[in-house]
């Protein structure tokens, strides 16, 4: 699915300690860096890791009213508990791109959106660092939407990871390029 220029948005959701937020903070940056229009607004738990956490994005070429989205055109759900809150909100012939390693396609009850289930967790594991699903999944969205462009990931990387964190960079750009691969695949 790709919707040109005007507006996408995206809700990105799992639990705290799977880069959630990270993912959301790239995906923002990036677009940014881009000249697009952004929003980022993440929530969390408060008992972040292990518990929920989630973010909303909001890409436009136009000037965004609000960073809060009630029916998104897609989302990346990391667990279960993230399909139950989010999975039905989606807008009819939205995208929901899944981790199929913890939440089992047949549990998506609504029917009328585009599912994309991927094994992320596996794929970030056959990397070497099952923390990288996040990237996968980042990877697999970008080129499933095409709402940035994949070399803007670079960028944001260097700029949004802690500088103690660059040593992971190369890392991250293999899991993007994972999970861009994967969806070229289906």
């Amino acid at each position: 699915m790709r919707v040109d220029g005007m507006y996408y948005d995206v809700i990105i959701a799992g639990f705290g300690g799977q880069g959630i937020l990270l993912a959301g903070n790239i995906l923002a940056y990036a677009a940014m860096k881009e000249g697009k229009h952004v929003t980022f607004l993440p929530t969390y738990g408060v008992e972040m890791r292990g518990g929920t956490a989630n973010c909303a994005v909001v890409v436009s070429t136009k000037e965004i009213g609000s960073p809060i989205i009630g029916s998104p055109l897609s989302a990346i759900i990391m667990n279960h508990p993230s399909l139950m809150k989010f999975g039905n909100h989606l807008k009819p012939g939205g995208l929901l791109l899944l981790n199929s390693s913890l939440v089992n396609p047949k549990n998506v009850l609504k029917r009328e959106v585009e599912l994309v289930p991927i094994p992320l967790n596996e794929i970030a594991s056959q990397l070497g660092n099952a923390k990288l699903a996040n990237m996968v999944a980042l990877g697999a969205y970008v080129e499933k939407t095409q709402i940035i462009k994949e070399a803007s990931i670079s960028d944001a990387l260097i700029n949004v990871l802690d500088e103690r964190h660059h040593t992971m960079i190369p890392a991250n750009l293999e899991a993007i390029k994972q999970g861009r691969d994967f969806i070229r695949d289906l």
